[in-house]
């Protein structure tokens, strides 16, 4: 087997973090890359189908750790969303045992996310897709987490 083969082997078998930007009608994924150094924005999913989703990125990408936000208020509070994501996570734990479930502050990351889609230069019609918005926030949350 070549250096060059067993190079990517060697990197596919470690572990990526994912992360997801929980809503109720989509959630924004991102992933790391194999150092777990960059958060890739990978896509969006419908929250209806979000466990299905992640069985096909599992396939692609071994994920050892999901990031999943935390949405509170400015003062500290739970948002209501909430309510709706810890079902989620049982979920997910339920499909993924292996893999380890983290909480991170999510405030501000769509806010961040549109900041920075206006200074990367998306055009109006693109900001306001709200998947992209999803995707971005989900990487900037993963990123925000790396950095630790």
């Amino acid at each position: 087997m070549s250096v060059k083969c067993m190079f990517k082997l060697y990197f596919r078998a470690m572990g990526r973090i994912l992360a997801l930007d929980y809503g109720q009608k989509r959630c924004g994924i991102a992933i790391s890359d194999p150092l777990k150094m960059i958060a890739n924005g990978l896509e969006t999913a419908q929250t209806h189908l979000l466990i299905e989703k992640l069985k096909g990125i599992k396939k692609e990408y071994t994920f050892e750790k999901m990031v999943i936000g935390l949405p509170m208020r400015l003062s500290g509070e739970m948002s209501a969303i909430e309510l709706k994501i810890i079902p989620m996570i049982e979920k997910i734990k339920k499909e993924f045992p292996d893999v380890e479930i983290v909480r991170f502050d999510e405030r501000f990351t769509s806010k961040m996310a549109l900041d920075s889609m206006i200074a990367a230069g998306a055009k109006k019609k693109q900001r306001a897709e709200k998947g992209n918005i999803d995707k971005v926030s989900a990487t900037l949350l993963l990123q925000e987490y790396l950095n630790l």
